[in-house]
């Protein structure tokens, strides 16, 4: 066990942090209608979550068939990218660092979406899971059950790769400092992963090798198109939700790790099933999962201090990334590292809506504490 904990100083992306906080990455759906691009509301509100090691923004889709939630922002077009140049200038200008998330929902959507066609997946398989969509004609928004998906065609699976590479591109245009690759909580490239979800008898499909060939290469698209010390990818080993309860996952993690290393990608980030009776993480995955990767590994899942400095300290992770916490707490870091006490998060004003329970949680100070 080594001395290292939240507030011990490390060297990332290039820069000194002086603190291991991170932002995780949340849906809080509030990009400009039509055309799911981000805006100046955006902005302000990472701008005031700078202070954080490293921001990882809201999954953003790469391209519309990628969509899977109302009022999500994409970076597939020069708006978008104008968009998020807003966010990354507003971040930089008070010191932060700043990764885009990018994402492919896969299944995890809504005809809706997509001009009344089927969502898009490895195989066609029905399962359970919810998405939240806004109805065009009350504007409110609901969790509603996702169809049974289509088969993406071997061509059609090649082309979101691409669609990967090109969102990076704009992703370094807009100004961010690297992306991270959403392959984890039943998207699409964890659909790729996992036997339950995929069934196919192509290259993409069958062996473990297989299975993890679309994750491959997307993460040397990307990391050919902006270096792999800009790329990065986040999973979810022990999630079971949403018809991913894949008996050959943690073997297939561990793959996936070793050619993560390999690649010299930033970070490997590991999102822990956080709901009252989900799988447990367990310390042995912990130790084989370093093992083969050790570049910075970020972990996330209802962590609080005690629980981030054990795992730091164990040489599990080396940042720990903090999400609702980090929404009613703008100044998070510091009310961590001085005991300052934390707001409550109002969750009926999390997706969709305005600046209300957005951009207008304040910072710490003695006023705020004695409203």
């Amino acid at each position: 066990m080594s001395t290292r904990h939240l507030f011990t100083p490390i060297e990332f992306n290039g820069r000194t942090l002086a603190h291991r906080v991170a932002l995780a990455p949340m849906t809080r759906a509030r990009s400009t209608q039509p055309g799911d691009t981000p805006n100046a509301t955006n902005a302000r509100y990472y701008a005031q979550r700078a202070s954080a090691a490293l921001i990882v923004t809201e999954a953003t889709q790469i391209s519309p068939q990628g969509k899977g939630y109302s009022f999500t922002p994409g970076i597939y077009n020069d708006e978008q990218v104008a968009g998020w140049r807003l966010v990354t200038d507003a971040v930089h200008a008070e010191g932060g660092t700043i990764f885009l998330q990018l994402w492919h929902v896969g299944r995890m959507s809504h005809p809706d979406f997509h001009g009344g066609a089927l969502p898009v997946a490895p195989s066609a398989i029905p399962f359970e899971g919810q998405i939240w969509k806004v109805d065009p004609a009350t504007g409110v928004g609901a969790m509603v059950d996702c169809p049974t998906p289509r088969a993406l065609t071997t061509a059609e699976v090649r082309q979101i790769v691409e669609d990967f590479r090109l969102a990076a591109r704009r992703a370094r245009e807009a100004g961010f400092d690297g992306v991270e690759v959403h392959g984890a909580n039943g998207y699409l490239i964890d659909q790729f992963l996992r036997t339950t979800s995929n069934q196919r008898d192509d290259e993409y499909g069958g062996s473990r090798e297989n299975r993890l060939r679309f994750l491959r290469e997307v993460i040397d698209a990307i990391a050919g198109e902006i270096g792999a010390e800009r790329t990065a990818i986040r999973l979810a080993p022990f999630l079971t939700a949403r018809g991913m309860a894949c008996p050959d996952i943690l073997p297939t993690m561990l793959e996936a790790a070793t050619f993560l290393q390999s690649r010299g990608i930033a970070y490997l980030h590991l999102v822990e099933a956080d709901w009252d009776d989900a799988p447990e993480f367990t310390e042995a995955f912990r130790r084989d999962i370093r093992a083969r990767f050790t570049q910075p590994i970020i972990v996330a899942g209802s962590y609080d201090v005690a629980k981030a400095n054990w795992v730091i300290g164990q040489g599990y992770a080396d940042l720990v990334a903090f999400g609702r916490p980090f929404v009613a707490n703008p100044d998070l870091p510091a009310r961590l590292a001085n005991d300052w006490p934390l707001a409550e998060l109002d969750p009926a004003t999390l997706f969709g809506g305005d600046e209300r329970g957005y951009t207008d949680y304040p910072a710490w100070s003695e006023e705020t504490l004695e409203a």
